[in-house]
């Protein structure tokens, strides 16, 4: 199970990126720090846990900093849940973050060097980001949930 990522399709250790729900080499390494607890499984579903609750609540925070055209605020939000992410292998979860935390800089996130745009393109972007966020923050918490229980999601 640990060499792989898990896709929206099927588990493939050569996935492309943007289909990956779950790296599962990062997973597996969670699951491993807990081997030898009483419950196996307990840190991971401490870890998991959080996460959730964190990024349930930064979601919101990002929704009502758009809201209030926030930019900076939202680069932030998206920094910090692209890190959470990351740790646990939440992949599409960290690559969309990532862009919001790039455009919350007025970056361009599609360019090789570091492009400023406007603030206004910023927020044109950063719209339907927040949409996919929506999509994938569920699928994401089913996938880890599926896998603390043993499953394959």
């Amino acid at each position: 199970m640990y060499g792989q990522a898990l896709t929206t399709t099927c588990c493939s250790p050569q996935s492309s990126s943007n289909r990956v729900i779950i790296d599962l080499n990062v997973f597996g390494q969670i699951l491993e720090l807990g081997k030898g607890d009483e419950d196996d499984k307990e840190f991971a579903r401490e870890m998991v846990d959080d996460y959730l609750e964190q990024a349930q609540a930064k979601l919101k925070e990002m929704n009502e900093s758009f809201a209030k055209h926030e930019l900076t605020q939202l680069g932030q939000y998206g920094h910090f849940l692209k890190g959470s992410s990351a740790a646990l292998g939440v992949v599409r979860v960290q690559e969309i973050c990532e862009k919001i935390q790039h455009l919350g800089n007025r970056i361009d996130p599609d360019k090789e060097s570091e492009v400023k745009i406007s603030t206004e393109d910023a927020f044109a972007r950063i719209k339907p980001l927040l949409v996919r966020l929506k999509e994938e923050h569920p699928e994401a918490a089913r996938s880890l949930k599926k896998l603390l229980e043993g499953n394959e999601p």
